[in-house]
């Protein structure tokens, strides 16, 4: 992976402020080179052409609404700088300190393009609040990490996330994974349940990115620009991290075979090591 000049390594500030906040915000991770291999790597993915003869976990199905946000699981199974991106050592080693553990594997990752609406009123775009864990509890851990990296500078104006400040304390809560619910305020009166609710934006440089807990809430509003807000998200999780049956359906249990048990790990192929001391 193309990196910058320096590799930061995690400060006992931030491990404070990502136990307190429930996310931390990196320094430049990828160079303008990465960045730019990323962007076309979007392109890419969006028209189709991958490398190799596979397919993504969830494809992307177009819509007839041009405002609606495009994702796909698993571009690493399809794109070669995603891939290298997404299972970049460094990247584990950020998340292993944060998360203080000795291992990290990929549980997998996410190509997001939130399209630019400029001044029209629309919230196809909308991301709602959710609780990434609120898919994932088939893991038998939330001690999970997301990491959205910026493919370019991204605050409000873009469609940039949001994070609930000190959520991740409240525990999974019910029905969380409403990632496609667009009515944000409707899931706010939800969930804030007398909490304390305080939205915090997460404003990136490109080649930032966020590091946000398995139970953090978060969500973004809509990209009022003319361009596209472009960005890959690694999903991550401790080495140790294992299968709870029945619990709730996801597509990674599948890739367990075909009678996953309790207790089974999360590893092989599909969920590659990214990081080990």
């Amino acid at each position: 992976m193309d990196q910058v000049q320096f590799k930061y390594k995690i400060t006992e500030q931030d491990k404070a402020i990502f136990e307190r906040d429930g996310y931390w915000i990196s320094p430049k991770l990828l160079s303008d080179e990465q960045i730019e291999k990323l962007r076309k790597a979007h392109d890419r993915v969006w028209s189709g052409d991958y490398d190799g003869d596979g397919m993504p976990m969830n494809p992307y199905r177009p819509s007839a609404n041009p405002d609606a946000l495009r994702k796909l699981d698993n571009g690493w199974w399809i794109n070669d700088d995603i891939r290298s991106t997404v299972t970049d050592p460094y990247m584990g080693e950020l998340a292993a300190d944060l998360l203080a553990v000795d291992e990290i594997r990929l549980w997998h990752d996410q190509v997001i393009l939130k399209p630019g609406v400029g001044n029209r009123v629309s919230s196809s775009g909308n991301v709602g609040w959710h609780q990434d864990y609120g898919y994932w509890q088939c893991a038998s851990t939330s001690h999970m990490v997301t990491v959205w990296i910026a493919l370019q500078d991204t605050d409000l104006t873009n469609g940039g996330m949001m994070t609930i400040l000190g959520s991740h304390k409240w525990g999974l809560i019910p029905d969380s994974d409403t990632f496609f619910n667009q009515n944000m305020e409707e899931l706010k009166a939800k969930y804030a349940g007398g909490r304390d609710w305080v939205e915090e934006p997460c404003i990136l440089k490109a080649g930032q990115a966020s590091f946000h807990h398995g139970l953090t809430f978060h969500g973004s509003g809509a990209n009022q620009t003319d361009q596209p807000r472009l960005s890959i998200v690694a999903h991550l999780m401790p080495g140790d991290t294992s299968y709870r049956p029945r619990v709730q359906h996801h597509s990674n249990i599948r890739l367990l075979g075909p009678r996953p048990y309790a207790g089974q790990r999360f590893e092989g192929e599909y969920f590659p090591q990214v990081f080990k001391r």
